[in-house]
């Protein structure tokens, strides 16, 4: 565990481990000023605006009590009347830059008669929406997510999900399942790509060079007739132009597409799922006569 509270696993990840009640109340307003000391020119939101500022130009590991106090201008002390410690800054951290996204949708993603959008549109939207919030801020892929503190953000965004998703006629399990398959999806392509450009950083090599030092290795390993299938590929296998994220976006877009129409299928032959309508039997009620009927013939009718 650092010294500021959090805790940072050997893959590098870091994960609050502080004041999670003092979390909560930082991230729905309960706390938000000190019980004491000088509060002008210095609030909760400088303090997490300044920290989002700071990870987003060198990294988490940047991120502590006396770095943000020279950016603040402020002393160290001070900001504990504020916020407990990094790791409950973490949890505000985390909750501004998922918002971010939200401040340009609507309350309620639906069309323009108020019926609920396409939700393979919402899909797409939901996936470009966070690789970009992902790119802009590289940091998040180094918070561990699978125990976030759920603040306003958080669960806005899940509102929001659940609601451009509900046409899709899916359990509520399965809904759920959609929104991690789709975030699970685009993070491991932005830590990807994060990783390369981290790669490039660190060793002063582009991906040109990294590759052009392999050239001839791989080469020899192609006409050695050891690899037949990579040695048969075209030119164009590695290319930068091919967009992987589209292919597989579309691609899961698909699957989900078979799943909504298997779920259809099943609604329209289980009769127990079929609409009934609602009808109240009056016994006393005249019944109504049926008009497509032959006429019950008079046997008793006088016959000259």
């Amino acid at each position: 565990m650092a010294k500021d509270g959090s805790t940072a696993a050997a893959d590098g990840t870091t994960a609050g481990s502080g004041d999670i009640a003092r979390s909560l109340e930082l991230l729905w307003g309960a706390g938000e000023r000190p019980s004491r000391g000088p509060k002008p020119g210095l609030t909760l939101d400088r303090i997490v605006t300044a920290a989002v500022a700071v990870a987003d130009a060198e990294g988490l590991p940047a991120v502590s009590m006396r770095r943000l106090s020279t950016e603040l201008g402020t002393g160290t002390m001070s900001l504990y009347r504020y916020v407990p410690g990094k790791a409950e800054l973490l949890d505000l951290m985390l909750d501004r830059v998922l918002g971010e996204p939200l401040s340009a949708e609507p309350d309620r993603p639906a069309g323009a008669d108020g019926t609920p959008g396409d939700w393979r549109v919402a899909i797409d939207a939901m996936a470009h929406t966070y690789l970009d919030n992902l790119r802009r801020h590289p940091w998040l892929l180094k918070i561990n997510q699978a125990r976030t503190v759920l603040g306003p953000s958080a669960l806005r965004g899940l509102e929001l999900a659940l609601s451009a998703l509900r046409s899709m006629g899916l359990r509520d399990p399965e809904l759920i399942g959609v929104i991690i398959t789709v975030n699970s999806f685009v993070e491991g392509l932005a830590r990807t790509q994060g990783d390369a450009a981290e790669a490039v950083a660190q060793t002063g090599l582009s991906d040109e060079q990294f590759w052009d030092s392999q050239r001839p290795y791989l080469e020899r390993a192609m006409l050695s007739g050891a690899y037949p299938m990579m040695a048969g590929m075209s030119e164009d296998t590695f290319s930068a132009d091919f967009d992987h994220f589209e292919f597989g976006l579309q691609r899961l877009i698909a699957g989900f597409e078979a799943l909504v129409r298997e779920r259809t299928a099943e609604r329209t032959t289980d009769p127990e799922t079929e609409p009934t309508t609602d009808r109240t039997t009056d016994p006393t009620a005249e019944p109504t006569p049926d008009l497509t009927a032959e006429p019950t013939p008079d046997l008793t009718a006088d016959r000259t």
